[in-house]
């Protein structure tokens, strides 16, 4: 089985279909001709550009998600941006914030955007 991520005009991800994969055949050419949008084959077994399998090659990037964006230069999958201050790390392609979580022993780190006087801007603690 193959995933294929379904774009529209602005090269984002509008859906993910498991479909055929065989030698010989441009499957990705096929599924763009049926579904009236282009398609991308995806692997499942790709996450932050490395391939699940040891020794074996990552294959764009990432999964693909609904709302992911398509690079069509790095040919490559991007998850949403999270948060407006984060950044894309070139190796991975994966976002990143700006600082570092606190130790993950001394429980749960979320991030927040906002500074409201009980919320800081950055990583917090919270409650257990």
């Amino acid at each position: 089985m193959a995933h294929y991520a379904i774009l529209n005009d602005d090269n984002i991800v509008i859906n993910v279909i498991t479909g055929l994969e065989e030698d010989g055949v441009d499957w990705e050419q096929k599924y763009t001709e049926i579904v009236g949008s282009k398609a991308l084959r995806t692997s499942y077994n790709t996450f932050g550009n490395t391939h699940r399998e040891e020794g074996k090659t990552p294959f764009r990037g990432n999964y693909a998600g609904i709302g992911f964006t398509y690079d069509p230069v790095k040919d490559i999958f991007i998850a949403p941006k999270p948060y407006a201050s984060w950044v894309l790390n070139s190796t991975t392609h994966l976002w990143e914030a700006p600082t570092p979580h606190g130790d993950p022993e001394d429980g749960l780190w979320m991030w927040s955007e906002v500074d409201d006087g009980e919320i800081k801007k950055g990583w917090n603690l919270m409650d257990s």
